[in-house]
């Protein structure tokens, strides 16, 4: 028999009076929630990277960069497959585990599931379409039927993030006398005050996430001595989106806290460990936060903090104090949305770095030829393939940031988490999630096979095509299937390459 791993420091206050449901439930819904989070920037933001590149090869007769289109959009399937699969699972997840949640509170935030799931059907019916087209319809008619995907994928993220932020700033209702919601005003529902802020802050996330990861795998291919025009161009493209939106998530980003800062004080406060309400607030990077309201460890900037919230020194900024210990976070989850925005802010600002490099080399070579104009510097290339993981992980950081940080509200200020969670027996939801992570191991091992069994079958088509062609090709993945041989034709017209069987 072994002795129990003590818990942290606040832990206790954690659970103390909560349902035994409740842990297991939040485990539960962390882990799913989290798993899913790492496919939505491929999901939301691939589909207009691809059809950059397609746009690329239409423009300037490029086989390549059709190429790259073609193999993306098979990634793109493959990865929306199991999204479905994930995505479903986190739907069943609301009801099963927080009926509180939904049978109170459904009538007025579901609209936002409702548009997601349209979305959802909208979304599989253009990536069906936009796969089975190459090689069966004309060029531009093919393009033009892609052309919708990207706006799919965002109104599936328009109805997620309108639920969500309708939980952190709720609008768009009344309260009868026994507490239940009537009259509700959709719009106002949807259009809560922090909807713009969270759902341009996530889009642009998405997009400067997929850009990095995609860039990120062809970086490790330059790494590995594979210069050729197909990995310069693949990662070229996304990379530069990627750079593009960099900047711009950095503008979101500060906006976006500062609407935290003006309408969910408290959740500011647990992310900047701002105990008591004052003036000439410090900063602190990193830090623990105690239940005396000191903070130990990190790196204390004197005012810091009321200069960003408010432009002055004198800005005053709510403390967690300023509410009852039982609607605040407790210092064990303030500290850890404390990390995770810490996290977030430092890999923003390193990516910003990294940004700031390529713009440099692409500017100083810019009267070089196209080939020539990326950076050479292998350090560049480590930095860019660190970057596709550093994105990701600044995602989940964002979520956990949103989420922990307004504990213990699911609905801010209306419902707690305790009052929403299911009646199950813990120790059947203990066995649940035992079983869901079983079958994610599964699922995402299978993804991961899928990924690397195409791969191996692409590079093998291109060792049979003959060594890379840094000219002009001249070939297309367009015209019948019939008129394809079924030798390599060229690098853009090798048969069954789109992914399909």
């Amino acid at each position: 028999m072994h002795n129990p791993v003590p818990l942290p420091a606040g832990a206790h206050l954690l659970l103390a009076d909560a349902p035994a449901q409740l842990l297991p439930a939040r485990e539960l819904m962390a882990f799913t929630l989290a798993s899913h989070i790492i496919l939505v920037p491929m999901g939301v933001a691939l589909p207009l990277i691809t059809l950059v590149m397609h746009y690329r090869g239409l423009r300037r007769n490029d086989p390549t960069a059709l190429l790259l289109a073609r193999r993306w959009s098979a990634v793109m399937a493959v990865q929306f497959a199991v999204g479905v699969v994930t995505g479903t699972v986190l739907s069943f997840e609301f009801g099963l585990l927080w009926p509180g949640l939904m049978g109170r509170w459904g009538d007025v935030f579901g609209i936002g599931f409702g548009v997601e799931a349209w979305a959802f059907f909208l979304e599989a019916v253009l990536i069906a379409i936009y796969l089975y087209g190459w090689r069966r319809l004309p060029a531009r008619t093919h393009f033009l039927l892609g052309v919708p995907l990207p706006a799919a994928a965002l109104l599936g993220a328009f109805g997620i993030l309108a639920a969500n932020s309708w939980m952190n700033t709720p609008r768009g209702f009344r309260l009868d006398s026994t507490g239940n919601p009537v009259d509700v005003d959709v719009w106002k529902a949807i259009f809560t005050p922090m909807f713009g802020p969270q759902y341009w802050h996530f889009v642009v996330a998405m997009f400067l996430t997929a850009g990095y990861v995609v860039a990120g795998v062809y970086a490790v291919g330059i790494l590995k001595g594979r210069r050729d025009r197909y990995h310069r161009l693949g990662f070229a493209v996304p990379f530069t989106v990627a750079a593009v939106f960099t900047p711009i998530q950095f503008v979101l980003g500060d906006s976006i806290a500062r609407s935290v800062f003006h309408k969910q004080p408290v959740k500011f406060a647990a992310m900047e460990l701002v105990w008591e309400t004052d003036t000439h607030v410090p900063e602190y990077i990193f830090g623990r936060l105690h239940p005396d309201g000191t903070v130990t460890g990190g790196i204390k900037i004197p005012q810091l903090d009321s200069i960003l919230a408010g432009f002055r020194p004198d800005t005053e900024v709510t403390g967690l104090t300023s509410v009852p210990a039982s609607d605040r976070p407790n210092p064990t989850q303030a500290t850890i949305a404390h990390w995770a925005f810490d996290i977030m802010v430092v890999i923003g600002s390193l990516m910003m770095l990294l940004v700031l490099w390529y713009a440099w080399v692409v500017w100083r070579r810019r009267k070089r030829p196209a080939a020539q104009r990326l950076p050479e510097s292998r350090w560049f290339y480590r930095s860019a393939a660190c970057a596709g993981v550093a994105s990701v992980i600044a995602v989940e950081c964002g979520w956990i940031t949103t989420e922990v940080g307004r504990q213990p509200w699911i609905v801010y200020q209306n419902m707690r988490v305790a009052e929403a969670v299911t009646a199950t027996r813990s120790s059947t939801l203990w066995v649940m999630f035992g079983v869901v992570i079983v079958v994610y191991l599964f699922i995402f091992g299978s993804f991961l096979a899928v990924l690397l069994k195409m791969r191996t079958r692409w590079r093998l088509a291109d060792a049979a095509a003959g060594p890379p062609v840094e000219g002009p090709e001249t070939g297309t993945p367009y015209g019948p299937r019939d008129d394809v041989p079924g030798a390599a034709v060229g690098a853009g017209t090798r048969a069954g390459e789109d992914g399909t069987p």
